[in-house]
């Protein structure tokens, strides 16, 4: 929640700054929109690309992505923000390493 009234604290500065305020109810509000969403997470996607495959933080982002998009598509946009954000994290900040020799096991559903 506090990263959301981050991001919103951010956008109206911007806005402000960028002499996008013109004071309507809707300036105001400076509710994330959809393109906004889908661009967030085509910025993270191409981030989590550029790591292999096998990379245990790219699958996390991947992870985060999804759930990024489920959001946008329930109307939840600052939500579908917040998932791009935490995949662009994980990929730069590279949270989470397999140790040599360790592989990654991902099972099916019905397994």
């Amino acid at each position: 929640m506090r990263r959301h009234r981050c991001w919103m604290l951010l956008i109206l500065f911007a806005n402000a700054v960028l002499g996008g305020a013109t004071g309507d109810a809707k300036s105001a509000s400076a509710e994330p929109t959809r393109e906004e969403c889908h661009v967030a997470v085509e910025k993270a996607r191409s981030l989590a690309t550029a790591l292999s495959a096998e990379d245990l933080s790219r699958r996390f982002a991947e992870s985060y992505l999804h759930q990024a998009m489920v959001e946008a598509g329930n109307g939840e946009f600052d939500e579908c923000l917040e998932f791009a954000e935490r995949a662009t994290d994980e990929v730069r900040e590279h949270r989470h390493v397999l140790q040599p020799g360790e592989t990654l096991k991902v099972l099916r559903a019905d397994e």
